[in-house]
């Protein structure tokens, strides 16, 4: 919830992706990532840029967190040049093969241990998998609203009043904080 100086508390999530569409996949169908060069999932970007956005309008704190191998750091140094508060990095080689609901679990146990959030923020969907999943496997577990799909995002008296970019329309929708969203590539330009 909004701290006592009633600044925001956000959390944007992240993913270290492939980037090459030369992966390979070991004897379980998990991903080998070694030798192969990652980047941050494009549209996390744009969830980062909504965080930082509504921090800046409203004072505040962005933490990106990530889960993966230890080089998944490197997506998180991304964060903080595009100006994150702060960054948490899970790794853990029990998290590896994780799929989107064990994923999800240990995400909403981070924020849950991190505390008092008022926005969780995600990309729509990692250019990996293309599941949209976790996002709203982590609303389920914490128990909170979602709003998938966000175009503009704005804070009203402790509402997130958003606009969700449907193919054929637009939907305004407000959700009392705290909640979750996730953001498409078209909610703004990354700085």
């Amino acid at each position: 919830m909004r701290g006592e100086d009633g600044r925001m508390n956000i959390i944007v999530f992240i993913k270290q992706i492939p980037d090459t569409d030369k992966v390979r996949l070991d004897e379980h169908g998990n991903l080998l990532r070694e030798g192969v060069e990652s980047i941050i999932n494009p549209v996390d970007k744009n969830a980062i840029e909504a965080g930082l956005r509504l921090r800046d309008e409203h004072g505040g704190k962005v933490t990106a967190v990530t889960m993966g191998p230890p080089q998944a750091a490197e997506v998180l140094n991304r964060a903080l040049f595009m100006g994150c508060d702060d960054v948490v990095l899970l790794s853990d080689r029990a998290f590896g093969g994780a799929d989107t609901l064990a994923t999800g679990y240990t995400l909403a146990m981070a924020a849950k241990k991190l505390g008092g959030a008022d926005l969780l923020i995600f990309g729509n969907r990692a250019a990996d998998a293309e599941t949209a999943q976790t996002g709203p496997i982590i609303a389920a577990f914490l128990g909170i609203p979602q709003v998938t799909l966000c175009g503009e995002v704005e804070i009203e008296d402790g509402w997130a009043v958003c606009e969700r970019l449907l193919p054929d329309r637009t939907e305004k929708v407000r959700v009392k904080l705290p909640a979750l969203i996730t953001v498409c590539a078209e909610a703004n330009e990354p700085r």
